[in-house]
């Protein structure tokens, strides 16, 4: 059994591959006594080993899993897809470290109380599939944490009363899509697609709706449209590449002697697709004066940790200098540096190189980083013109996650932060890449912990005012919409429930997804995940 990655592997551009035997070798050393690991077998016998065996050492409640011989991963052969049997052997490790309730850490509810059937955070991504998304098997992201989408570019939700008497919402248009630029908006709804009405029989329309928006048989589509003043529009969609900002609607709003800043933001993507856009709507906010803020995060299940730390560097004000912002707390065999296993895995740089930062002919891998607390504790470093912001509200929902909640959870102990909306999904979880084949396994690896030392949302983040879930009826930033109101008389007055003004509504009262009565759309999700992609060479 090799020791390491050779530079042979990396020349061949295998050198992932090698996480099959390397893995096996670690085992096998640490019960020298009886061999419980077979050094034979197929690739895909060695790809389940190996994900067990990454789990033994980095997940991060390793010490609850069961030794290799009671767990049997090569069992996992129900299906005749490979990765369905890879997710079942992830899903059934996930099942074993439960909280104090006696609770998976991972069980994610179906809605009814029972178990979806995959983990809450742990996920595994086919590299040969583009814009995966974290937890839901085998679909795919309209657009990535890159911001490159394909699609027609709208998201899209059932909102009800029946299934004979429902409407298709549009809950997001994304940025650069053909939806885009035919000028559709949130809060106006689909009533035909190509001239078959929808919105009266459900089990008859539903197909369509699953194969036009989340399939790949149509690149085309006629679409007849409700607009939010109650027109209608008869459009054709195109289905196209295109890259995507990932802010939806930034506003300023006066609100007596303050100056209320609103931004929508979709995902945490890379700093490079988020960067510019971040700078360009804070200086707005500067140019006019803002002191209080509205960050909606609705539809944000998280991304890159280092694209969140910009955002709070951007939002906290200079006073708070270079304290702590927050630290990653990974596991005890991590801390210690006893992961031996995460010598197979090599640090890249932004191009995917291997990296070699000591100029000593060795290639950097994942053991050469240090997992202690002190080494991952991250402080502030001020970004950006606007200063002395005394309230944050953060609008949220159960699909605001990870990298939001984090940015939630670390202004905390220096601002005035408030939370409207939902409770949040629950992810103070984050990882990064474990690459075994053609596979990238993400495992839970660190729990984030802000500078009191507060996690543990693994319920979500309850809100300081409750929002009931509603048809979206009104465009971002709209203060006719009730979560933004809200917010705004906060802001203003101190009270969540002051009146604005009245609002026009599309609807005579407020409509829960069907989802919540049992239909099935196959749902466009947004990533939910908190990718650390900076790991810190000794």
């Amino acid at each position: 059994m090799i020791k390491g990655v050779t530079k042979s592997c990396l020349s061949a551009g295998k050198f992932y591959f090698c996480a099959l035997f390397f893995a096996l070798s670690i085992m096998l050393a640490c019960k020298k006594d009886k061999k419980i690991v077979p050094d034979t077998g197929s690739r895909t016998e060695l790809t389940k080993d190996s994900i067990f065996l990454y789990a033994k050492q980095a997940y991060l409640w390793y010490n609850q899993l069961p030794e290799y011989d009671s767990f049997k991963p090569r069992g996992f052969n129900s299906s005749s897809e490979e990765l369905d049997n890879l997710e079942a052997e992830l899903f059934a490790l996930t099942r074993y470290a439960k909280n104090s309730s006696n609770v998976s850490y991972e069980f994610l509810s179906n809605g009814s109380g029972g178990d979806e059937g995959r983990p809450k955070y742990s996920y595994i991504d086919n590299t040969t599939d583009q814009n995966p998304i974290a937890f839901v098997p085998n679909k795919k992201a309209s657009v990535d944490l890159q911001g490159n989408g394909y699609d027609f570019g709208l998201k899209l939700d059932l909102y009800g009363e029946s299934v004979s008497n429902y409407k298709l919402y549009i809950e997001a248009v994304y940025p650069g899509s053909d939806a885009a630029a035919k000028g559709l908006g949130r809060g106006e709804y689909i009533t035909a697609i190509n001239d078959k009405t929808i919105g009266t029989n459900y089990n008859s329309e539903i197909g369509l709706v699953n194969d036009v928006f989340f399939g790949d048989k149509y690149t085309t589509v006629n679409i007849k449209v409700t607009k939010r003043n109650g027109t209608s529009v008869t459009l054709n969609l195109l289905k196209k590449s295109y890259k995507s900002s990932p802010i939806y609607k930034d506003s300023v709003y006066t609100a007596g002697a303050k100056t209320i800043g609103y931004m929508a933001y979709a995902r945490f993507t890379n700093l490079s697709n988020s960067q510019s856009d971040f700078n360009r709507v804070f200086e707005r906010f500067a140019t006019s004066g803002v002191t209080d803020l509205i960050i909606d995060l609705r539809y944000n299940g998280g991304g890159y940790v280092s694209t969140a730390e910009y955002l709070m560097n951007l939002i906290v004000p200079s006073s708070v200098g270079t304290q702590m912002m927050y630290a990653e707390h990974f596991n005890k065999l991590m801390q210690d540096g006893k992961a031996t296993i995460l010598k197979n895995q090599l640090i890249l740089d932004a191009l995917n190189h291997p990296q070699d930062s000591n100029n000593d002919g060795k290639l950097d891998t994942y053991a050469d980083a240090s997992y202690t607390v002190a080494s991952n504790t991250r402080n502030f470093a001020k970004q950006g013109s606007l200063n002395n912001i005394n309230t944050v509200v953060f609008l949220v929902s159960g699909s605001t996650a990870s990298a939001s909640e984090l940015v939630i959870n670390c202004l905390k102990p220096y601002m005035n932060v408030k939370v409207v909306g939902q409770t949040t999904y629950g992810k103070p979880v984050g990882f990064f890449p474990i690459r075994i084949d053609k596979y990238d396994v993400y495992l839970s690896l660190f729990e984030s912990k802000n500078s009191r030392g507060e996690g543990g949302y693994y319920s979500g983040i309850n809100p300081d005012y409750p929002v009931s879930l509603s048809a979206p009826r009104h465009d971002f930033g709209d203060l006719n919409e009730e979560s933004i109101k809200a917010a705004y008389n906060y802001i203003r007055g101190g009270s969540y429930i002051a009146s604005v003004k009245t609002p026009s509504t599309v609807l005579s009262k407020s409509v829960l997804p069907l989802e919540q009565k049992g239909a099935t759309l196959s749902r466009d999700s947004e990533f939910k995940g908190m990718i650390e992609d900076r790991i810190k060479v000794k």
